[in-house]
């Protein structure tokens, strides 16, 4: 056996976790009891973790080193601990969204992905906060606890999946599943300086995801490093017959895949959409665009420019679906009642006048609006018509290009409560969101630091189904620059 100590274990990767385990240098009970203690001894000045599953992981280690015993054969996630996000359903365990309203809510079966990670024998350790339903940038609007981000306590980890990526931050996970809906994984894994993967639109099961936006939600990993998401995406991306939107397709080896080769390779820059990036991010992604030249790749100019309005297409459609979707959280069916209602009328309006907070009423009260009688036409069918506009847009780019870069955001993380505006918070996701509303492909990968030493990250889009292809490049840059092996010092 290995003298690795609990930090030393903390900092390999998922892969480097799994071949010890497969090795014999580390058993499954050794792995869980090194993240398990770093969980208590860093997540409460972080923030990371609404839910912690000491028994359950700690059970499951025991039952691999027992299989180990035995010779058994293990699946491709052995050993390895992986951090949910809140809305994804483990069985038996709270699910709440880190919304009031589901506080006693249980989940009564798993999602697929969480099937899946487990039938590889993966180890889920516990699920992490995140922006109320997924409605925020910043896991500021989580009804539970705030999210502090590694690197600095007093910026945010990015959102929604805020929780998620400061775990990864702060290795107290090597591996841990968000949803993305506008840019909800990569948004803070820039902001955490890790890895985050946004696949294409139904490669992963949303069976189990609470939704937030059908159309645009996505579930996807966020880890320290290239290899670990392709790890991840192999075992997560298959067909799942309970879910609608979820096509099929044979499963891939993205991992086998990796290659740090990329010479040929045409990258196109939206320059004239880019213009209004300033200051450290500016300099940046210009850094970032000469790492992919050394590399091989061939930097194309390309129009975009009709991404300005993705910012008010995606607010028209995502509350619309948004507004439908909550529907049914209405203190008959699901979590927490008013305990002041009288009335029928009272348990519906008291019930979600107390579980929901205010960007969760904003969003539906605006999801509303647009379906109504009077402006459906005004707003939600001219929306998906200029989202029909944006998709025709990146297949015509695709023809001169194999992959577009762009930053992930105009800035690195800022402060807590630094933005009050909420339309000025929406502008965060304006170079992420319309990677959603085409159903694209796109992974965010550490790409340096702003002069405050705060993270950055470089977003490079695929066409659909070149999830592979994303995780290629991603890979080239990560192996050139290094800055996936840079971690915050708690």
């Amino acid at each position: 056996m290995t003298s690795l100590n609990h930090d030393d274990i903390c900092k390999l990767s998922a892969i480097a976790i799994k071949e010890k385990f497969l090795q014999g240098d580390l058993t499954a009970q050794a792995i869980a009891a090194s993240f398990l203690n770093r969980i208590e001894n860093y997540d409460g000045k972080i923030g990371a973790f609404l839910s912690v599953f000491k028994d359950r992981a700690l059970a499951k280690a025991k039952k691999l080193d027992e299989r180990k015993k035995n010779g058994d054969k293990f699946g491709k996630l052995a050993a390895i601990p992986i951090a949910i996000k809140d809305n994804i359903l483990v069985k038996d365990e709270l699910n709440t969204c880190a919304s009031k309203f589901l506080t006693n809510y249980k989940a009564p079966y798993d999602a697929t992905v969480t099937s899946l990670i487990e039938s590889e024998d993966g180890i889920i350790i516990g699920k992490t906060n995140l922006d109320e339903f997924g409605f925020g940038s910043s896991t500021e609007n989580s009804a539970l606890k705030k999210t502090y981000n590694p690197w600095n306590l007093k910026c945010t980890p990015g959102g929604s999946s805020g929780g998620s990526a400061a775990a990864v931050a702060a290795r107290m996970c090597p591996i841990a599943l968000g949803s993305d809906t506008g840019g909800s994984i990569r948004l803070p894994a820039a902001f955490c300086g890790i890895l985050g993967l946004k696949p294409t639109y139904g490669r992963v099961s949303r069976f189990g995801l609470v939704a937030f936006g059908s159309s645009l939600d996505q579930i996807g990993p966020l880890t320290t490093n290239t290899a670990d998401a392709a790890l991840a995406l192999e075992v997560i991306a298959r067909h799942c017959h309970k879910d609608s939107t979820s096509v099929c397709k044979p499963q891939e080896n993205y991992v086998s895949a990796l290659s740090s080769n990329i010479k040929g390779m045409r990258v196109g820059v939206p320059y004239h959409f880019l213009k209004h990036l300033t200051g450290d991010a500016k300099e940046n992604f210009n850094l970032s665009i000469e790492h992919l030249k050394s590399l091989g790749a061939h930097i194309v100019d390309i129009d975009l420019d009709i991404l300005k309005h993705s910012i008010p297409v995606y607010y028209i459609l995502a509350t619309a679906e948004a507004s439908t979707n909550l529907a049914r959280f209405d203190g008959i069916r699901y979590g927490v009642r008013s305990q002041q209602a009288k009335t029928l009328d009272d348990v519906y309006d008291l019930s979600r006048e107390d579980g929901f907070g205010k960007e969760v009423k904003r969003r539906i009260a605006l999801g509303t609006y647009v379906l109504s009688a009077g402006y459906k036409d005004a707003f939600y069918k001219k929306a998906q018509k200029v989202r029909t506009l944006i998709i025709q847009r990146y297949q015509e780019v695709f023809k001169t290009c194999d992959l577009v870069a762009s930053p992930v955001a105009p800035s690195a993380a800022f402060e807590i409560g630094q933005i009050k505006d909420s339309l000025q918070m929406y502008l965060e996701d304006i170079y992420t969101i319309s990677i959603n509303l085409a159903g694209l492909p796109a992974v965010s990968v550490p790409s340096g630091f702003a002069s405050n030493g705060m993270p950055l990250g470089l977003q490079l889009i695929g066409k659909q189904w070149d999830d592979a292809k994303v995780l290629n490049v991603a890979f080239a840059f990560e192996t050139l620059t290094g800055h996936c092996n840079k971690a915050p010092l708690l």
